[in-house]
């Protein structure tokens, strides 16, 4: 079976993790994503820890399903194959700064006269309107800026998140985006210009955090592990490692009680409903806390499994990596790297019944950059080497 997004071609100008991320997600589902580097590649690829001294592993991580094509935006011949290739594709995305695509020439203004169907994504910051428009940001800032760091963390000290939530979160959002306009285009006929926020798109998440707060107006801390409204719902310290458990229903509360061996607390006024337990949850934890420590992780699996109690270990990667039930669902996959041969990568979640897992591994810098040209715009070998020698590619 072909890809959902089969027949899109996709030109990424995109770079660190926000937009990478994205198109990777979009070619993993089987869009044509011509990644178009400055002749020096993607700033990305020199960021260590490198295969063999030479491949990135972060480029790597959000790189794969993509052709690679070298182009010298900066320089009018460059700008002119771009336009060629803008006339035969259906996205033009990128994660510039406000204002770069003007200086540039490659704004959606100047895009929509040589393709009026083109769809053009721009990520960025803070978006392309607004007082912080202009502002420099990276992951960390916008999780400062969207208050997710200050609800994560323990006591008073704010944490980042250990993944890059906001430029992950644009990238997805982002992939959902440029998914729904082809579709309102193959409805419609008619392009369109996404601006996305990373600030936008982390805030967005806060979700019922937020609710909260329209509610009752209260700025919530650092929550550690814990649910603002859930109890328990939080990890605990085992006798070799630490575990999570959920007990969101009175149905997974009183099974917690019978696993842990606790049947009375189940009869406990302070604790027979969330409501009781969220108010007295100074008294039930460290009774919880204390059980847990009895018994190791693996013995709490029998004992948390056979009472159907939401739970999971904190496992650290080398155990997420070989964990059964993620080898089960294809989330580490192998890819054949043209320089590091055998490549281990984390799948693609989104499982569809007859589509193959991603084969397509992270190019090299420019790898594609003749093919594109000879198969796609009709260059002559010549013409290709002629353009090398122009530092076009």
């Amino acid at each position: 079976m072909l890809g959902l997004l089969s027949g899109a071609r996709i030109l990424d100008l995109s770079h660190m993790l926000a937009g990478p991320f994205g198109t990777m997600m979009m070619g993993d589902l089987g869009a044509e994503i011509i990644k178009i580097e400055p002749p020096d590649g993607d700033p990305m690829r020199r960021m260590g820890p490198h295969f063999y001294a030479t491949e990135s592993a972060y480029f790597i991580s959000a790189n794969r399903s993509k052709k690679s094509m070298t182009l010298n935006l900066q320089t009018e011949r460059g700008r002119a194959i771009f336009y060629d290739l803008v006339k035969i594709s259906d996205v033009v995305y990128d994660n510039f700064r406000p204002g770069i695509t003007q200086k540039l020439g490659i704004d959606y203004e100047t895009l929509k006269r040589i393709n009026p169907r083109i769809i053009a994504c721009s990520i960025s910051g803070f978006g392309q309107t607004g007082p912080y428009r202009d502002r420099p940001a990276f992951d960390i800032a916008i999780q400062g800026f969207s208050g997710a760091m200050s609800i994560t963390g323990i006591g008073d000290q704010p944490t980042r998140m250990g993944i890059a939530m906001g430029d992950l979160a644009g990238g997805m959002y982002a992939a959902f985006a440029v998914a729904a306009a082809l579709y309102h285009r193959e409805k419609t006929g008619a392009g369109c210009f996404i601006d996305l926020g990373l600030l936008d798109c982390l805030t967005s998440l806060l979700t019922y955090v937020a609710q909260y707060f329209f509610h009752d107006g209260i700025n919530p801390g650092p929550q550690g592990t814990e649910h603002m409204s859930v109890v328990p719902y939080q990890s605990f310290q085992t006798k070799d490692g630490h575990l999570v458990v959920a007990a969101f229903t009175e149905k997974f509360w009183q099974g917690l009680c019978r696993a842990l061996d606790l049947p009375h607390l189940i009869d406990d006024p302070r604790f027979a409903t969330n409501d009781d337990r969220r108010k007295n949850k100074a008294e039930l934890v460290p009774i919880l806390a204390q059980a847990f420590r009895t018994r190791t992780t693996d013995e709490w699996q029998q004992r948390l499994d056979a009472e159907s109690v939401p739970w999971g270990p904190i496992n650290k990667i080398d155990r997420v990596v070989s964990d059964p039930q993620i080898r089960a669902r294809r989330m580490v996959i192998e890819l054949d790297h043209p320089t590091i041969g055998k490549l281990p990568m984390l799948g693609n979640p989104v499982k569809v019944q007859g589509m193959d897992d991603p084969r397509i591994p992270p190019p090299l810098r420019g790898q594609h950059t003749a093919q594109i040209l000879s198969e796609l715009l009709g260059y002559s070998p010549e013409q290709i080497e002629a353009l090398r020698k122009e530092q076009i590619i």
